[in-house]
């Protein structure tokens, strides 16, 4: 499936701010055989005086800009056209749960995908025996590890409501776990506490849904926003898979990556500091289309 992505992120600044740096990550990421970018470009208004493209560990695409004159407002924009190929029902060949702990210690390397790096606390996150308690009583009786996955998510899906009035992008796993209540960031990171805490390696993705608005009306432009979800380990022969506990489904075509990490402090879009006084504005808004097909209905809902 083909998609065009327009991702627009403003700052505004009741003090003029006097320069900064930032670390963006806004553009879709290159992944061999799921999602290519035919065309992509970034913008920054005001114009920064050193762009520095590169890598990080876990090989999202990061850039560092530096800002260095007064500006009482600052836009990111992100435009791409995205080639992205859907995956089918997965085989289950995932080990027992009891069984995984073996695997994961069989697992030597430390490259990025390692499962080391996404067993214990991350900035963001530190599973907790109460969310680690519910956990296991909701997936108790799961044959395999992808059955956990799926089964966690589900209750997720089930007991916590969608409310971006409730959290902020402050709000910890713990506090947003006991109010059962949130947005994609929220959810992502209770699911990620919750599969460490049963031994499951999980990390967090950011990037674009494609969403469908209610049948009989028109599609906003700019109702879109970034989404998250969970990237779980789930033994050698499976490797990574990524499920969306917001929408309780697994991560197929409509869902497009910008960047992985172990919780949202890696893969933040816009990260940085500059001097200046007073609580900043900030707006965004995403516009995610489908490329020659404007009136196709999707099979997702719309919830980002």
């Amino acid at each position: 499936m083909l998609y065009d992505i327009r991702l627009t992120i403003g700052y505004s600044y009741p003090v003029p701010a006097v320069g900064g740096r930032h670390l963006l990550r806004l553009e879709p990421l290159e992944r061999p055989g799921l999602q290519k970018c035919l065309t992509r470009r970034l913008t920054v208004t005001p114009e920064p005086v050193e762009w520095h493209h590169r890598r990080d560990f876990f090989g999202n695409d990061t850039v560092e800009i530096t800002l260095a004159s007064p500006h009482s407002e600052c836009r990111f924009e992100s435009v791409a056209r995205v080639e992205r190929h859907g995956s089918d029902r997965l085989l289950d060949v995932s080990p027992r749960p009891a069984d995984l702990a073996r695997y994961i210690g069989a697992a030597r390397g430390l490259d990025p995908h390692s499962p080391h790096h996404f067993t214990g606390p991350s900035p963001r996150i530190t599973p907790h025996v109460e969310m680690t308690h519910w956990a296991r009583h909701a997936t108790a009786g799961a044959a395999t590890t992808l059955d956990t996955v799926r089964a966690l998510g589900e209750r997720i899906h089930e007991e916590f409501t969608f409310d971006p009035n409730a959290t902020d992008v402050h709000t910890e796993a713990l506090a947003a776990f006991r109010r059962r209540e949130g947005v994609c960031q929220d959810f992502t990171h209770v699911m990620i506490a919750c599969l460490r805490g049963v031994g499951i390696p999980a990390g967090y993705v950011s990037g674009f849904l494609r969403t469908v608005p209610p049948e009989g009306q028109p599609r906003l432009e700019g109702a879109d926003a970034m989404h998250a979800w969970v990237r779980a380990w789930c033994g050698p022969q499976m490797g990574w898979v990524e499920y969306d506990p917001t929408n309780a489904l697994q991560v197929s075509a409509d869902h497009m990556v910008v960047a992985c990490g172990r919780d949202y402090a890696d893969v933040a879009p816009v990260r940085g500091v500059m001097r200046t006084s007073g609580e900043q504005v900030t707006r965004q808004s995403v516009d995610v289309l489908l490329v020659n097909e404007p009136d196709q209905p999707g099979s997702v809902p719309v919830i980002t």
